[in-house]
Formats: C-alpha cells, sequence, structure tokens
C-alpha cells in the first residue's frame, strides 16, 4: 500500500515560564571515570548466556576490597577500608540480581590482604567451595580522587582472569563497582555489559484525581535516586538519547502537550515541538537525529517525525484510527508500533520512512507499547489479555514468550545489553505503581526500589 508522506508545520516556541519554573536544581552528574590499563584475558571459564536457557548458579566469593592505607574519603566517613566493604557488597548484590550467579558477600568472608590482591591465598578460598573469586582495593590519591582495582580469578585453576582499574571522584564510587560488576559479568557470560547504566522514570505522588508525575533518575540498581522536574507540570514517557546526555520528554503546562529535550549536564532544556494537539510518546532514532512521536488531529492518531533540533515534521502513516508508540530497530532501518487500525491493538513494523507497513501480532489479545531489543532479535511489548504482561517475540512476530504473570504490568524498556526488561507494575485495588525487572528466562524478577510510585521506565545506555 502507497503511504502519503506530509511535511506537517510544527510550531517552535520560547519555553513557558511555567516549564522553566518546573525544572529542580540541576544535579552534578560527576567526573570522568578513567580506566588504568586495559583488561587482561588469559582463558579460562567462559560461556555465553542465551535467551531461554536455564543456568545453575555459579559460586563467587567476593570479600570486601583491600586498602594499602585506611584514609578518610568523602567517600566514606569511616575510609578507605570500610568503603572498601561497600563496593564489595554493592558488586555482590548486583550478581545476585541477574540471576545468573550465586555471589557471597564480604559479609560472610575473611577479609584479604591488600598483598592478598594480586596473590590470592588459594587455600581458603579452595575449601570454602568457591568457583570464581573476585579480589579488589581501594586507595585514596592524594588528588582526593579514588582507585578502585579488580581481579577476577578461577579457584579450581588458580588463575587469573581478568583485570581493571579505575580512578574516580569519591561521588562516583558506585561506578567503579558497577564498572567491576560489569567486568565480571562480561567475562564470565559473553554478553555485554550493563551495571553502569541509569534509569529514567516518572515518579508519581498525590491522590489519582490530582496525580503530580516528575521526572526522575537513578543509578540501574536504585540508587542516587535525584528528582528533576518539581511536579507543577505533568512529565510523561522519558526516553535518554543514544549517548546519554540528553533525556527526552512529554511535557504538559496548562493541558498544551509540549516535547523537551533536557540537558543532564547542564539542567537546560530546548523545546523541540509544540503541536497544540493530543502528543504521544516521544522515542529517538538510534543516530540521536530524529524523535518520533504521535499526534492526534481530528480524531486521527498517526506517527511523526522531527528533527531532534525541532522544525518540520513528517507523517509516517495515515490510517484511519490510533497509531502510535514507534520504537526503531537498532539499525535505524524499521520502527515497530501500535495500532486499532485492525479493530484492536495489535503491533505492526515499517521502514523507517513509513514504508511497508505490516501487523507481526497474530497471538491473541492485544500488543501494546512494543519496544525494539537494543540487540534486535526480539521485541517486547505489553500483552494485553485479561491482564497486563511483558512478553517479547521476534521481529517476525514469531515465538511469543510471556515473561511476567502480574495483574498490569505495562510499558517495558531494555537494559542495554538486552537481556533484561524494566517494566511498571499497578497493584490491583490500591493503584499502586512500582518498577520491576525480568530477564529473558521470566524467572528471575525483582522490585526496583523507588522512594515514590514509579511508572513509565526508560533504561539508557551504558555511561561513558
Amino acid at each position: 500500500m502507497k503511504k502519503l508522506i506530509l511535511a506537517i508545520a510544527v510550531a517552535i516556541a520560547t519555553p513557558s515560564v511555567a516549564q522553566n519554573q518546573d525544572l529542580g536544581t540541576p544535579v552534578p552528574e560527576g567526573g570522568d571515570v578513567e580506566t588504568l590499563g586495559q583488561a587482561v584475558d588469559d582463558g579460562g571459564l567462559t560461556f555465553t548466556v542465551t535467551d531461554e536457557s536455564d543456568w545453575q548458579d555459579l559460586t563467587i566469593a567476593i570479600p570486601g576490597f583491600a586498602t594499602d592505607r585506611d584514609v578518610p574519603t568523602p567517600a566514606s566517613s569511616d575510609g578507605t577500608a570500610a568503603l572498601g566493604k561497600e563496593v564489595a557488597r554493592v558488586i555482590t548484590a548486583n550478581l545476585r540480581n541477574n540471576g545468573l550467579f550465586q555471589p557471597i558477600g564480604p559479609d560472610q568472608l575473611p577479609q584479604p590482604s591488600f598483598t592478598q590482591i594480586p596473590a590470592p591465598a588459594w587455600g581458603t578460598w579452595a575449601g570454602r567451595g568457591n568457583e570464581m573469586l573476585v579480589h579488589g582495593y581501594v586507595q585514596g590519591r592524594a588528588d582526593g580522587r579514588l582507585v578502585v582495582g579488580c581481579y577476577l580469578y578461577d579457584v579450581a585453576l588458580q588463575d587469573e582472569l581478568i583485570r581493571e582499574g579505575w580512578v574516580v571522584p569519591p561521588a562516583d564510587w558506585r561506578r567503579a563497582a558497577h564498572k567491576c560488576s560489569d567486568l565480571i559479568y562480561s567475562r564470565l557470560t559473553g554478553e555485554s555489559p550493563f551495571f553502569d547504566s541509569r534509569i529514567a522514570y516518572i515518579a508519581e505522588t498525590g491522590p489519582k484525581d490530582r496525580r503530580v508525575k516528575r521526572l526522575a533518575i537513578m543509578d540501574s540498581d536504585g540508587a542516587n535516586h535525584r528528582f528533576l522536574t518539581l511536579g507543577s507540570a505533568t512529565a510523561l514517557t522519558p526516553r535518554y538519547s543514544p549517548d546519554y546526555s540528553k533525556l527526552l520528554y512529554l511535557s504538559y503546562v496548562d493541558g498544551n502537550p509540549r516535547i523537551y529535550v533536557y540537558d543532564i549536564g547542564t539542567g537546560r532544556q530546548q523545546l523541540v515541538a509544540e503541536t497544540g494537539n493530543p502528543t504521544l510518546a516521544p522515542r529517538w532514532s538510534p543516530d540521536g537525529r530524529y524523535i518520533l512521536y504521535s499526534m492526534a488531529v481530528g480524531g486521527n492518531t498517526d506517527i511523526y517525525r522531527v528533527p531532534a533540533t525541532g522544525g518540520r515534521a513528517v507523517r509516517l502513516t495515515d490510517t484511519p484510527g490510533i497509531d502510535i508508540g514507534g520504537s526503531y530497530s537498532p539499525d535505524g532501518s524499521k520502527i515497530v508500533f501500535e495500532s486499532d487500525r485492525s479493530g484492536s491493538q495489535q503491533c505492526y513494523i515499517m521502514n523507517a520512512d513509513g514504508t511497508g507497513q505490516r501487523r507481526i501480532s497474530f497471538h491473541g489479545g492485544r500488543c501494546a507499547t512494543p519496544e525494539w531489543s537494543p540487540r534486535g532479535d526480539q521485541i517486547a511489548f505489553t500483552r494485553i489479555a485479561g491482564d497486563f504482561n511483558i512478553a517479547v517475540m521476534e521481529p517476525s512476530g514469531r515465538n511469543l514468550r510471556i515473561l511476567t504473570r502480574g495483574w498490569q504490568d505495562e510499558a517495558p524498556t531494555w537494559a542495554p545489553n538486552g537481556r533484561i526488561i524494566q517494566f511498571f507494575r499497578t497493584e490491583r485495588n490500591s493503584g499502586r505503581t512500582a518498577l520491576y525487572q525480568v530477564d529473558l528466562t521470566g524467572r528471575n524478577e525483582r522490585k526496583l526500589p523507588t522512594p515514590v510510585d514509579a511508572s513509565d521506565p526508560a533504561w539508557g545506555p551504558i555511561l561513558p
């Protein structure tokens, strides 16, 4: 079917006073993380995680990270020795929560000395039945920054598998712990990392008829939480830019929808589109040059593409009904979206220019909020068949797998490595909302801590 591609004028204006007043104080993002040398790979255990595999728990001992000299640091009032235990606790929690490993943390293990970090006391660890051993250290530098080293050992082979170190500002010590977790995860699974990343979401407070929705961000494990907006304007559907530097979101001031790009480093934002019509679900293109969004005109909702810097928008769909929720494939060549053109919500794929539209969901129930995996091999979506559940399918629509069994689970977003999906769950009767994560086996599900109710999560890329 030949598609009509129309140029639509989008008004570009100065953000309103109300919108500017809604921004909170910019949150410092910390300094750069400097990597010390390259990882060393000397062989040893390695395997590859696939979507449907069952894994026996691999035991990993993670004692407290040692220090050569216990000195005060802004990262811990108790000094670098206490901070070393905190680093090990963060790594332990990261590896436990992904469902592939059985980590044993520093509170259950003997503390190695600094000299034992590159030369483990093998008898100590072999006698405990540990298969893998993580050693590390924390050092305070004269300039106030911290040096964190991370080593992974195969206990049976008594062999070092990989090592790496980082120099971080004290405020970013958790990033070093996440990077060590990523190093271990990638070495043992062959998968891309995901721990050193952040999540944006909508923080919700207040009664149902006066709900306050604020833009918020946090680390991938829920730490370092901060609000970006104050709540005088309703914020919806955030999405990170491909380079992490910006957040795209929809804001309603006095009922007027606007699409903004928020610069995380400066706290400033740019108005991309003010349509004057009901607007939904803005999304980035993989190269960061374009933004997709849906807009209702005269009772018909279609998908549009606009330059990320603002300008004229192009309409990509033109069918009666509701077309919303566009998500690009990783290579930018295709877009998955939802439409009710067949009489119910279903998922469709089209080329990036709007041509070649075809339905892919034929598995019963309805298909909503589709999101393409960063690996390109799966599409996550909300399956509505009585309850709302998170499901995945191939881009062809084949091999449907339902991952959650909650009452109302919706709005999936992928981890940077395409193995874990985050979504939000609404509790039956209470209406409370919270963020959850589930892996592609569907067997490892956990709730993510947030200080208030949470919805519309967006998982960002690995931090630079």
